[in-house]
């Protein structure tokens, strides 16, 4: 493997709502093995992970790992958010690529800046609603029989296959993406416009938001767009206020 690129420490691990200490201690080790540095973790089941004797070699890592309470939150620097997922019996409302391809797109996107990789719990995976935070999907081809892997050995398998043909800084996207937070922030303002303007159905309002998240996240925005459409839907709403007022 080549020696460590600067590139890796734009990425982000975030594991969401992992149950078993020896298991984020084990992700913190294969973190550390590539040459990765960054580790996230979204309400861990078990606040005493950080004491994970799976975590040989990577103690400082595990220690450092950042907490989050919602997955909004640990992507929020991001402007490409990947999950991933052992597919099943789900049907998925998101562009779904094998590892190698996924891999390659995560290589491209940390030249420039930084990516989030999503992992769920070891028991139910990751929700729709941490989904829809994703920009795609991460599929590790498995077998038939046994899809689901554990989740320190999913993370060794995905950072591997990033770091292998992981290189210098250059050739980045010559466009700067806009960051998860500021999408976030022209979900929720794009929301508020609908509501006000009774678009959405209140029942149905939890389903809507996240329909909203994953098609904004569709749109790949550059951050000089998402300021110019943040600004046109602001209007928007201030006028439709207006016209309540």
């Amino acid at each position: 493997m080549p020696s460590k690129s600067p590139q890796l420490d734009e990425l982000r691990v975030v594991l969401v709502a992992a149950r078993n200490p020896l298991n984020i201690g084990a992700a913190a080790r294969a973190i550390s093995n590539f040459g990765f540095s960054r580790l996230r973790v979204v309400n861990p089941y078990a606040v005493a992970f950080r004491e994970a004797q799976s975590a040989v070699g990577a103690e400082k890592l595990l220690k450092n790992a950042q907490e989050f309470a919602s997955v909004g939150e640990a992507v929020a620097d991001c402007t490409l958010v990947v999950g991933t997922t052992a597919i099943g019996n789900r049907s998925p409302r998101h562009p779904v690529y094998v590892l190698s391809t996924a891999a390659s797109k995560i290589r491209q996107r940390l030249r420039s800046s930084p990516v989030a990789l999503l992992f769920g719990s070891e028991k139910w995976g990751l929700s729709n609603e941490d989904l829809s935070y994703c920009h795609c999907l991460l599929h590790i081809p498995t077998s038939k029989e046994h899809r689901s892997m554990n989740v320190a050995q999913a993370v060794a398998v995905c950072l591997y296959e990033i770091a292998r043909r992981a290189g210098p800084r250059g050739s980045a996207e010559k466009v700067q993406r806009a960051a998860s937070d500021r999408t976030e922030r022209l979900t929720a303002t794009l929301l508020e416009a609908l509501q006000e303007s009774g678009y959405i159905n209140p029942r149905s309002e939890a389903t809507a938001e996240e329909k909203l998240r994953r098609l904004v996240r569709r749109l790949n925005l550059e951050a000089a767009d998402a300021e110019v459409l943040l600004g046109m839907v602001h209007k928007i709403l201030w006028k439709l206020r207006q016209g309540k007022g």
